[in-house]
């Protein structure tokens, strides 16, 4: 210390027993109040022998070292500015060690960002660093190529990997320890399900006329069980319009054995159409027109007309959650069973009465009182264990708000289109991503969660499940889920279905994407100067991205390569192989998953790469100005033509000026993002709150989730969407006894609440809703 004395004497030119001392005395607020100095030697001897504390005493009344010979002396000036030098120096490293001190508190608060093990990444408080956007979709497109998908496919493949098997949690593991390399903090969800299997001994049967007994080996999950005995009724594909003809024809369907085509419309929905003409079975083939499967191929599939296991409705199947015995209302209350092309043949061959109507195209006979069948379901109820598993690519700014991209891990058979293809893409795409951030600097604003689900063959089992068990969370915090389910069946078309939120996205990204080969974007390949029509698609109950959107009111995509508009042919048989992908892509099937790869990233990178979440609320302003418009058209023509049916009491005003509110607050919130900074990232995170909650509140808060789970009003299923608002005007207007007036009037005022309580929700400001909307 002596030493370091001398020198510092030195440089000031102070002889080496002068010495200043410092004393910092922190006052209650924190702040140095007080500093004491004291300049021997020379000082002392011009100024006298008054202690320290007088030197810097303010209250002292003799100030001495103000005194004249002090202030003449050429000699302690120099001194004075060199002391005075010395003090700032001092006075400005203390400051900066207390700054520091005030800017890193221990112990630290835990938070999300500060969670990842092993990670070399710093996660941040602030904004993230934003890359261009052209230098994300290079380096992703880099990351990806087909010679990695080849790898991928033969890594993921299996003949058996049905729900809750051996194979199933083989496959699992090999997910898990992907994500668990890539550093994605990977975690599993296990739920105890109900699933319906075919008989482990014994089987189905049914007889046709005197003929031999028949066993298909193929089964419909969730049909009722026992037997069925009537005449045979062949009903074309079994949708609403084709009963309807039947109806019109005067055919009988009460009690009648229905033999319908695969095809149009799910299982599930030929079944239920059938239950509500009262006929008693459901016998669905392949018919050759649409399918080039064989004679002898066994079609599997489940008939529960919603997601989920329809024995915990609305609830998750944890195996700790007790609850009486309850059943999914779409559970069919008939049997239901799939037979084989050389089975429905010989059934067909036989068939009686009048000919098939002209304008189903086909040339059978309908059946008549002859035609009697026996139909025996012995389907067998089992309970399973099945594993979801995720991983998650933690965000920079809003880490708790997260994009969701899934793809189911089970099939029936092989399985290569449904599972395969999509299973491989989701961990091709983590390990893409997980990389960007790693090695390449890229900061997603918003975490990603990767999800592979079990059980999607009977019917979006996993998916659901993982939904019913964190409603309270995901719809509040999850902004989007990406399905990648069977996304390569062919290569001749492009068809996306989505919430409409998604659709100015999902149309920017099909013109930055490039299609098979390079020949173009996949918008110049497939649009044809209509994306509407060649592109979009309705979202249909049978697809996983269906309960994101209607049951939890999260915007949702699904997506595929395609041969036509068709359902992939070889789905739900034993025919789903690697060789039948082959033949319907022309052994481009590796390219075609890059290429599907590259458009679900480029989605998913853009929605957490953004400031603001790239969402069109135009799209559901025009959809309910349109609709309500219909209903007003329908509303007048029956208090015209029935005012005993709709009385001129009822208006169709306060719907009319529920859209008008609703349209208003979308341009309110347009105005707001225009007025904003959308660097300040709590007011990035209001609006984007704000955003989000269009899609949830088109739930409806007035039906129950475990009798109408898709409660959504524009998108959903059920007495309470606008859709069947419109469907109600048209039984009124017939006579029809399934008409309600009572009950229209019940449900039109619920729906015209809801569309003004989404209106409310996005206007903002709960103190500004009179004067904006």
């Amino acid at each position: 210390m002596d030493q370091a004395r001398t020198k510092i004497s030195k440089l000031l030119n102070v002889e080496p027993h002068s010495y200043t001392r410092f004393n910092l005395t922190q006052n209650m607020e924190g702040d140095t109040s007080q500093v004491e100095m004291k300049l021997s030697s020379d000082m002392d001897e011009e100024v006298g022998g008054n202690g320290v504390g007088d030197h810097l005493n303010h209250n002292s009344p003799h100030k001495p070292y103000m005194t004249q010979r002090f202030r003449r002396s050429p000699k302690n000036l120099c001194f004075m500015a060199a002391a005075t030098l010395l003090i700032f120096i001092i006075g400005y490293l203390i400051g900066y060690l207390v700054h520091r001190k005030k800017d890193f508190p221990s112990p630290p608060v835990p938070s999300v960002r500060n969670q990842v093990r092993d990670s070399p990444v710093a996660y941040e408080t602030g904004a993230a660093p934003l890359m261009d956007w052209d230098d994300v979709k290079s380096l992703l497109a880099q990351k990806l190529s087909a010679s990695k998908f080849e790898g991928a496919f033969s890594e993921y493949s299996s003949n058996s990997h049905r729900a809750g098997s051996a194979g199933d949690e083989l496959l699992r593991n090999k997910v898990l320890n992907k994500f668990t390399e890539y550093r994605m903090d990977p975690w599993s969800d296990v739920h105890f399900v109900k699933v319906q299997d075919p008989p482990a001994s014994g089987f189905n049967k049914f007889v046709f006329k005197e003929g031999p007994e028949e066993h298909p080996e193929g089964f419909l999950s969730y049909s009722a069980t026992g037997n069925a005995k009537g005449t045979v009724v062949y009903a074309h594909y079994g949708q609403e319009n084709d009963l309807m003809r039947l109806k019109d024809s005067n055919v009988n369907l009460s009690g009648k054995v229905l033999l319908v085509r695969a095809g149009h419309i799910s299982y599930a929905e030929k079944v239920a159409n059938a239950a509500k003409m009262s006929a008693s079975a459901v016998l669905i083939y392949a018919d050759p027109t649409d399918y080039s499967i064989g004679d002898k191929t066994q079609l599997f599939g489940h008939v529960h007309m919603g997601s989920g296991d329809p024995y915990t409705p609305g609830f998750p199947s944890f195996n700790h959650t007790q609850f009486p015995p309850v059943e999914s209302s779409g559970l069919p209350k008939i049997l239901a069973q799939t037979i084989n092309l050389a089975m429905a043949t010989r059934i067909l061959r036989q068939l009686g009465g009048q000919a098939t109507p002209v304008q189903w195209g086909c040339y059978h006979k309908l059946g008549n009182e002859s035609d009697v069948i026996t139909l025996e379901v012995n389907n067998v109820l089992a309970e399973k264990k099945i594993s979801n598993v995720f991983g998650v690519i933690k965000g920079f700014v809003d880490a708790d708000r997260y994009l969701v991209i899934g793809a189911q891990r089970d099939a029936w058979g092989p399985g290569f289109a449904a599972s395969t293809v999509g299973t491989s893409v989701l961990v091709e795409l983590a390990r893409a991503i997980s990389d960007m951030v790693k090695n390449d600097g890229f900061k997603p604003r918003r975490s990603i969660v990767f999800a592979s689900w079990s059980a999607g063959e009977y019917g979006s089992v996993g998916a659901t499940e993982w939904l019913e068990g964190y409603m309270a969370t995901l719809n509040m915090k999850a902004f989007s889920f990406i399905n990648l389910d069977g996304i390569v069946t062919g290569r001749s078309g492009f068809k996306v279905a989505a919430s409409p939120l998604m659709h100015s996205l999902i149309e920017r990204m099909l013109t930055e994407v490039d299609g098979p080969n390079n020949d173009g974007s996949l918008f110049s390949q497939f649009a044809k100067g209509n994306w509407d029509t060649n592109i979009l698609e309705p979202l249909k109950m049978d697809n996983a991205a269906y309960p994101f959107l209607a049951f939890s009111g999260i915007p949702s995509l699904s997506f595929r390569f395609a041969s036509g508009s068709e359902v992939y042919q070889y789905f739900g048989t034993m025919l789903d192989t690697q060789e039948k992908l082959n033949l319907a892509t022309t052994n481009q099937v590796p390219q075609l998953a890059e290429v599907a790869a590259r458009f679900a990233g480029h989605i998913a990178l853009r929605l957490v790469h953004d400031h603001l979440l790239q969402m069109d609320l135009l799209k559901y302003s025009r959809s309910i100005l349109f609709q309500v418009s219909q209903i007003k058209v329908k509303v007048g023509n029956i208090q015209r033509m029935k005012p005993q049916v709709l009385p001129k009491s009822l208006t169709v005003k306060w719907l009319i000026t529920a859209s008008g509110s609703f349209n208003r607050a979308t341009q309110k919130l347009a105005k707001d993002i225009d007025n904003s900074d959308l660097n300040n990232i709590e007011k990035c995170r209001i609006l984007n709150d704000r955003i989000m909650t269009v899609e949830r509140n088109f739930l409806s808060p007035y039906v129950s989730p475990t009798n109408s789970p898709f409660r959504h009003i524009l998108l959903g299923s059920g007495a309470h969407t606008l859709a069947a608002l419109s469907n109600h005007l048209d039984i009124l207007r017939t006579d029809s006894p399934e008409g309600d007036a009572d009950l229209f009037r019940h449900q039109f005022a619920l729906a015209t609440w809801t569309i003004q309580g989404c209106a409310i929700s996005l206007a903002g400001d709960i103190w500004a809703l009179e004067k904006e909307i």
